[in-house]
């Protein structure tokens, strides 16, 4: 028989070391946290824009929003 130059590796018995991947692979990391940011200021500029909250605003005196609406047809 002829002899291995490598050094046989002590046999481990019980718990061996697991590798924990990455839950998201490192390459990707800046992608995946931009999308989720634009995601979530998408999120938010729907929310803001569906409400149903008339204007409030510094109107000028004797305005009144819907007889103007009816002047302008005329």
């Amino acid at each position: 028989m002829a002899k291995n130059n490598k050094k046989n590796k002590p046999r481990q018995i019980g718990r061996t070391k697991i590798e924990k991947k990455p839950l998201i692979d490192p390459k990707y990391k800046n992608t995946f946290w931009t999308i989720v940011i634009l995601v979530i200021l998408t999120i938010f500029f729907i929310i803001n824009n569906t409400r149903d909250v008339p204007d409030e605003g510094p109107y000028p005196p004797g305005y009144h929003p819907a007889k103007m609406e009816t002047d302008s047809t005329n």
